[in-house]
């Protein structure tokens, strides 16, 4: 069985400051994010809540959409978040449903 790739937003807080990234791992990226050791835009501006993510089957369907949501305007990013995740819940706890 293959891997399954991920495309995230994650917000500093509700209708803060978001990130979009791809990873095939979204656990272990998640804890990276949040242990904040690693350097860069997500440690800079504690942009740690997980609040919106889609699965892929192909690492290329997963950075096409990545490349995609970089491009759309901050709104549309932020009604795709709200239809989803209305109450801006930090989505991190409900992964390990995905690994069962």
């Amino acid at each position: 069985m293959q891997m399954p790739f991920f495309v995230y937003i994650l917000a500093s807080k509700r209708n803060g400051t978001l990130y979009v990234g791809v990873t095939n791992n979204l656990g272990r990226r998640m804890a990276e994010h949040k242990s904040k050791l690693l350097p860069g835009f997500t440690r800079q501006y504690d942009v740690t809540l997980l609040v919106y993510f889609e699965t892929f089957e192909s690492v290329l369907e997963a950075r096409s959409r990545e490349h995609s949501l970089k491009r759309w305007r901050r709104t549309w990013k932020l009604k795709l978040i709200e239809e989803l995740n209305p109450d801006w819940r930090d989505l991190t706890n409900e992964l390990n449903t995905l690994a069962t």
